[in-house]
Order: structure tokens, then C-alpha cells, then sequence
């Protein structure tokens, strides 16, 4: 196909008189379509948002005495049309394109107003394969994307929130709408239909098992615009991608400040953690800073979690965020508003809880009505220069891992199940990750250092610092557990954690060292075992 070369003269207001209304969301609909017809806009319309108007009394052509043509195929085939098309690819002012209406009977559109088939909404719902596809939009986006590319003659109108202010703007420009509302329009439209692609493509290449199909797009719909990005000299937005996972995206702020982004990335950090710990099993806090967690900790009862997660590091956690995996009540609500705290997340609160935390008006409190699956599927997506990495969630858990005792100790009972809870965190712990944990509860956290064994230093001084706090005079390490996100590449990063006072450690293995780091393990006393999982996070 020959690249066209013609230009498109733009005039700055083009009269409505005709419009084009096929919509599956009908909010608003109705009252929109009358206030065009009461402008003097004929209205054309199909299938239920024809029956719609037709049924609240208004004037409307249906689609077919437009084309001369049935809808056929149940709906799949009605406006699928030279009628159709032209009249909203044609330019107005071209001689030749007036020439080919003028013989083909057909009259211009001047408006097209359309919403598509709820697609993503049917698949989050867990629709099967064929249900699917017969949810995939084709008539809505190629009418969408023809009225956005010749916005020089049509206004485009995807989202009924739009529906006021283009009644406005005829008003104002007596029944002409201007070149600066189908310019924002024609975006809005064309935005909305790469979106609306995206869904589908992506939908189908994990229906299809395709991990890495020739072209990734990503689609999300912008749920706010940010004060600033990670600093103030930063634009930013934050875009809902339609995933039903529960998690910030979906939760309902009950009270606070706007969230900022620092805020949500920080907030989806804490509740991916918390959300490893079954709700079922035990209560579970995370406190998280800058999207480390500073103290985790899990026990009978919420107030007690948070008590033992606090403990870990409670400079560190003022200006925090708390994540909770069970219905936040008040003992624990009162706990929490004694430190400075900017979010709290949980699946639910009770009104108690709601009426402690409503007296800290700036303290957001967000509520996710479950927790997120650790082992669901999904992408993670990174931008860097000229291109994006994309890859499968991190959904490894400790709990369906081939746990491996290497040394010549195996680790006790109560080692065992520190072991697995400090491997859950080291999983969210930012890279090189070393965790300390005892009795269901971090004790150290060394995070983001260029070496591991930095990073157990910086964990074990950090546990001393706690110690020191909690006003105990015993060491918080000695007895501990340590995890290490990936294998030791060295013995010195595990003397280091033994030099601290733990007795077990819980690694991926797959060093070349390996035989040397068990050997070290060995003869200092610890149980090792090893997970066969890495967990980088960078």
C-alpha cells in the first residue's frame, strides 16, 4: 500500500449535524443523544443503543437504513461499510472525496460516539477461551480509530465522563465543535483502543502459552494524575492495568491524602510481602521504607505481629508503610498510630479500627477486600533506554519448593520454620538480600548492597541497634536464622551471619563455591539448606 502524501487541511470549528452512536456502555447515553437531537443533530444508531434511544421516545435512523444493508452474523457484521466508513474517513474540503459521496450516497459523520465490548472485564472474570474471543471488539475500534484519524472533521467520543463537556463546547460554538476538543478526543480515542489491543494481544499470548510473542504492548487507564514522580522535578501518572489480583490498584482508600508515587510503589511492595503469609495459618505484618521492608514478623494476633515486626527496626519504620494480612482491628490500629505511618493496607478493617485510624486525617488507609496470590501468574515490566524488559512475575514460594539439607547437621524443627519465613522476605528484600529471622520475626535486614556479605554486616549491626532498643541484653541474632536471597558466593557472607549468632542458613546453592561454603558451614555448627530458587529483586 502506497504511503499517502496528501495533506489534510484542519478547520479550527466543523459543525455537528450528524452523529454516530454504538455503544455497550450505556451510562449516560440516552441523555447525551437527546441533547444533540435537540441541537439539531440526526442521530444514527445500531443494535441496543438504537433500541435504547428509540425507547426513550427519541428520532434515530437505525444503522441498516444507513447502509442498506441487515446486521447479520449476530451483530458481528453491521457497520463494517463504505456508508459507515466514508462518512467518517471522508475529507470535507477534497474534491475528489466529496465527488465519491456525492456518487455513493453517502453522508458525513460528524460524530461518532462509541464505548467497546467490556473485554478485559470478561477475561478478569475468568472467561473461558471462546468466551473470550467473542468479547474482542472489531467494529467499535475500527470506527474509533477512523473518526480519531480524521479528527479534522469528526469529534470522537469514547468515555461517557466526555459527554457533558462536548454538549459545552457546542453550545458555546454554536453547535461547531473546535479543533482543540477533537484534537484531546481523537487522543483520548486512539489511546484507548491501543489499550484495548493490548489486552487482547497479551490475553493470547498467555492463553497461548507464548512468553516472549514478536510484539508487547502495554495498555492501562489513568486513575490519577501524580503531584510528581519519585521526586518533584518528575511528572507522573498512575495507570490501572485491569488486573482483578487484589492489591493497590483495586483497593478502596477509605480516608487520607492523595496517594503519591512513592506512596504506591512502596504500598505494592508491602502487600505483595504480607500476602505470602496465609491468613489461614497465622497474622502476619510487613513494615516497609522505600520498598525494603524494615520489619516483618508473624504470630497469634495482628497487635503481636506488628509489635515483633516494629522491634526489627523502628527508626527505620516512622514514615513507613504497614501491610496486614487479616482484618485490621482496633488493638492493632492503636499500636500502628503510635508511629508516624503514611499508609496502611489490609484486606479489611473493623469500625473500631476505621474510627482509631480516622483521628490521623492525613494516614492513609487503603482496604483490598483479600490478599494478592503469591503464585499467580502475570508480567513485570521495567522501561530502559529505547526498549522495556518484560518478564513473568516472581511466584516461586518457599512452601512448594524441594527443600535440601546439605550439611551435616539438619536443622531443627523450629530452625525449619524460620528458615521458610525468612526466605518468604528475603524474596521482597531489594538485592543482595540477607535476612536474620527468630521466632516468626526479622531481627535483621541487609538490603541493596554491592556485596552479600555487606549486607550481612549491615543486617547484623542493624540487629544489634534493635537490641539495643528493645532494651534486651542479649544479642536479637544469637539463635537466629539467616536467608540469602542467592547462593553464597563466598564462605565469608555466611561466617559473617554466623559471627552474628545464626545457627541455620537457607540458600538457593548453585555456586561454584558450593562445596566450600557447605565445608565452612559444616564447621561452624550450622544446618544449611538450600532452595534450588534464586530470588533476585533488583
Amino acid at each position: 500500500m502506497a504511503i499517502s502524501t496528501k495533506a489534510v487541511p484542519i478547520p479550527d470549528l466543523v459543525p455537528v449535524k450528524r452523529a454516530l452512536l454504538s455503544v455497550y456502555d450505556k451510562t449516560g447515553l440516552v441523555d447525551f443523544a437527546g441533547a444533540l437531537a435537540k441541537r439539531g443533530v440526526e442521530l444514527v444508531s445500531t443494535g441496543g443503543s438504537y433500541k435504547a434511544l428509540k425507547d426513550a421516545g427519541l428520532s434515530v435512523l437505525d444503522i441498516s437504513e444507513v447502509t442498506g444493508f441487515p446486521e447479520i452474523m449476530d451483530g458481528r457484521v453491521k457497520t463494517l461499510h463504505p456508508a459507515v466508513h466514508g462518512g467518517l474517513l471522508s475529507i470535507r474540503d477534497d474534491a475528489d472525496h466529496r465527488a465519491a459521496m456525492t456518487e455513493h450516497g453517502i453522508t458525513g459523520i460528524d460524530l461518532f460516539c462509541g464505548n467497546l465490548y467490556p473485554f478485559e472485564d470478561v477475561v478478569a472474570s475468568g472467561a473461558d477461551y471462546a468466551l473470550g474471543i467473542e468479547n474482542i471488539d472489531i467494529g467499535g475500534p475500527a470506527m474509533t480509530r477512523a473518526a480519531a484519524k480524521n479528527h479534522a472533521y469528526v469529534t470522537v467520543v469514547t468515555d461517557p465522563a466526555d459527554y457533558d463537556a462536548v454538549i459545552g463546547e457546542l453550545d458555546v460554538n454554536n453547535g461547531q465543535a473546535p479543533l482543540s476538543l477533537r484534537k484531546k478526543l481523537a487522543l483520548k480515542a486512539f489511546a484507548r483502543t491501543a489499550a484495548y489491543d493490548a489486552a487482547v494481544s497479551n490475553w493470547l499470548a498467555e492463553q497461548l502459552q507464548e512468553d516472549n510473542p514478536a510484539h508487547r504492548a502495554i495498555g492501562g487507564q489513568l486513575a490519577e494524575v501524580m503531584r510528581y514522580g519519585e521526586n518533584p522535578h518528575q511528572t507522573a501518572g498512575f495507570y490501572k492495568t485491569g488486573e482483578s489480583r487484589p492489591g493497590v490498584a483495586t483497593a478502596r482508600q477509605v480516608q487520607g491524602k492523595t496517594l503519591s508515587y512513592n506512596n504506591i510503589n512502596d504500598t505494592d511492595a508491602a502487600f505483595e510481602l504480607v500476602s505470602e503469609f496465609d491468613p489461614g495459618r497465622t497474622s502476619a505484618v510487613a513494615i516497609i521504607k522505600h520498598a525494603n521492608p524494615c520489619g516483618v514478623a508473624e504470630a497469634d494476633s495482628l497487635t503481636d505481629a506488628y509489635k515483633l515486626a516494629l522491634r526489627c527496626d523502628p527508626v527505620s519504620a516512622f514514615g513507613g508503610i504497614v501491610a496486614l494480612n487479616r482484618t485490621l482491628d482496633a488493638a492493632t490500629a492503636e499500636e500502628i498510630v503510635k508511629v508516624f505511618t503514611e499508609v496502611i493496607i489490609a484486606p479489611d478493617a473493623d469500625e473500631a479500627a476505621q474510627e482509631i485510624i480516622a483521628a490521623k486525617k492525613n494516614l492513609r488507609l487503603l482496604l483490598t477486600g483479600g490478599l494478592a496470590d503469591p503464585r499467580a501468574k502475570g508480567l513485570f515490566v521495567k522501561s530502559v533506554a529505547g526498549g522495556l524488559l518484560v518478564q513473568s512475575r516472581d511466584n516461586g514460594v518457599v512452601d512448594d519448593l524441594d527443600l535440601k539439607v546439605v550439611t551435616k547437621r539438619a536443622p531443627s524443627a523450629r530452625e525449619m520454620a524460620d528458615l521458610k519465613f525468612a526466605f518468604r522476605v528475603a524474596k521482597h528484600v531489594k538485592s543482595n538480600a540477607i535476612v536474620y529471622a527468630r521466632d516468626g520475626a526479622t531481627v535483621g535486614v541487609g538490603a541493596g548492597q554491592m556485596s552479600r556479605v555487606d549486607s550481612a554486616r549491615i543486617a547484623a549491626r542493624k540487629a544489634l541497634d534493635a537490641t539495643e532498643a528493645a532494651g534486651i541484653s542479649e544479642a536479637l541474632t544469637k539463635g537466629c536464622v539467616v536467608a540469602s536471597d542467592a547462593f553464597f558466593p563466598f564462605a565469608d557472607g555466611l561466617l559473617s551471619a554466623a559471627e552474628a549468632g545464626a545457627t541455620a542458613v537457607i540458600q538457593p546453592g548453585g555456586s561454584m563455591r558450593d562445596d566450600e561454603v557447605i565445608a565452612a558451614a559444616d564447621d561452624a555448627g550450622l544446618a544449611m539448606v538450600l532452595t534450588g530458587m534464586r530470588h533476585f529483586r533488583h
